[in-house]
């Protein structure tokens, strides 16, 4: 069978999650998403482990549902078009922060476990090193190799993939603490190592120019710190629905399947160009060699994006994809797209009364995103949503991108186009919705991208080096 699944998420016992990312809330979070498969997220913290065993219950084989009783409860907040399976499958990510040649070294990794008494086994050998309860990603002064054989040592079924591999603080291939290859960081158990997930600032074809990298399957996960952001990066598989069947689609990356890779555009993550955010500057790789990694404007070094770190190791060109490589398929949340229509920030009561009316009557988020025809779309009575995704599928869109901390913005309109079109009439006739509406979004992390804030676009193309931000002009101009 075909389904989604998004294999790395937090609970509400991680800093700066959503009060609402509880079991019930993310099983009925993933159905408006249109999501079969959710990790548990955070299972060494021991809060979270206990709601875990209270509230989940056996399903297929190594995965779990939410008990009777509550999943009841939860789908009452569910629109009827959306409802369906939801399952769990048990992981949790440890952020590593020690010494290796050198260097201190700070990656993150998630784990994943087939049943209960492993995460008891796996939780218990934890404590003996570190703090698991501080917080819902502990962070432990242990080698990621060493974690590694740990894992393997507790179960043989378990496995280990690196998160985010590019980000720069806290990832295997990350320009501040990282290493020039996943075999640096895993040594002689690099065989183990089949998978590794991409993050929010890259995407597959960016991966694909460092050939070192063809031997893992790239995988694309949400890191969702709130209900709202599940789905955001996920995997589409066509395979067994258990844990064996999904750890063997990872494994094997075989399109028959490991069918694709749903991803954000990665100019939208906070990371992904060169660029100083106290000085609302920002530049592509090419420029900040020539100005020697320092900012023009007060000569502190740039912070290097995801963008350069894959530069810097690539030795394939772009747009040569290796044998086997999965499609990818780029989306904007739809709450984003709503607040580009309607022209109001993606959090508002606009927003998501159109969010929860379009749920009612297409369906989950990434059907509506990914397969609904124009005509299915322009019949769900909001003004130009089928334009907007259809040029959305087609790529045709406007980047203002992120750096050093500061979220890209990815626009399927001009303002001018918005101007013209509201002054036809032709935007804010939104459809009513009955009283059904999505998670809010709250904090977030390094890993997180919020729904969109309100701000009004700049004029979204890139600059040279030095010239002024788009971010600055945006603050001049507004």
């Amino acid at each position: 069978m075909e389904f989604i699944a998004d294999l790395h998420i937090h609970s509400r016992f991680s800093r700066a999650t959503a009060r609402d990312l509880d079991l019930p809330g993310l099983h009925a979070a993933a159905q408006r998403k249109g999501i079969t498969v959710l990790a548990t997220g955070d299972f060494t913290h021991p809060e979270w482990f206990g709601e875990i065993e209270s509230q989940l219950v056996p399903a297929e084989p190594g995965l779990f549902r939410l008990r009777d009783d509550l999943t009841r409860a939860a789908d009452d907040a569910v629109p009827a078009a959306c409802r369906g399976p939801v399952r769990f499958m048990l992981a949790t990510e440890i952020s590593n922060i020690y010494k290796k040649e050198g260097r201190t070294r700070k990656n993150h990794n998630l784990v994943y476990v087939p049943d209960i008494d492993t995460v008891r086994r796996l939780n218990t050998r934890l404590d003996d090193i570190g703090n698991i309860r501080s917080d819902g990603r502990p962070i432990l002064g242990l080698d990621a190799r060493d974690l590694l054989e740990i894992v393997l040592e507790t179960s043989a079924e378990s496995f280990l993939i690196p998160a985010h591999i590019w980000t720069p603080w806290f990832s295997v291939l990350g320009s501040k603490s990282g290493f020039d290859s996943v075999a640096e960081c895993f040594g002689d158990l690099t065989p183990h190592i089949f998978a590794v997930e991409t993050g929010l600032s890259s995407n597959p074809p960016m991966n694909w120019r460092v050939s070192a990298l063809d031997a893992f399957t790239l995988v694309a996960n949400s890191d969702a710190h709130s209900p709202g952001n599940l789905g955001r990066n996920a995997n589409v598989l066509a395979t067994e629905l258990s844990f064996d069947g999904i750890r063997d689609a990872l494994h094997s990356g075989d399109p028959a399947t490991f069918s694709a890779t749903i991803d954000l555009y990665p100019q939208e993550g906070k990371y992904h160009m060169d660029g100083h955010r106290k000085c609302d500057f920002w530049c592509h790789p090419r420029d900040t060699r020539l100005q020697q990694g320092l900012c023009p404007r007060c000569g502190k070094p740039l912070t290097i994006g995801v963008c350069h770190r894959v530069e810097e190791l690539a030795d394939r060109a772009e747009d040569c994809p290796p044998a086997g490589a999965h499609p990818s398929q780029h989306l904007i949340p739809l709450a984003e797209v709503l607040a580009e229509l309607c022209r109001v920030g993606a959090q508002s009561k606009k927003v998501r009364q159109a969010y929860a009316a379009l749920l009612q009557r297409l369906g989950p988020e990434l059907d509506i995103l990914r397969t609904r025809s124009a005509e299915e779309l322009a019949a769900a009575g909001l003004p130009l949503l089928d334009e907007a995704v259809m040029r959305m599928r087609r790529g045709e869109i406007h980047i203002q991108p992120g750096y050093d901390g500061e979220y890209g913005i990815i626009r399927v309109f001009t303002p001018d186009e918005l101007e013209g079109l509201s002054a036809q009439g032709r935007l804010f006739a939104l459809p009513r919705p009955a009283p059904v509406s999505p998670s809010p979004t709250t904090p977030v992390d390094e890993g997180e991208i919020p729904l969109r804030p309100s701000r009004p676009p700049a004029e979204l193309t890139t600059p040279p080096g030095g010239a002024e931000s788009p971010v600055a002009r945006q603050k001049r101009l507004f």
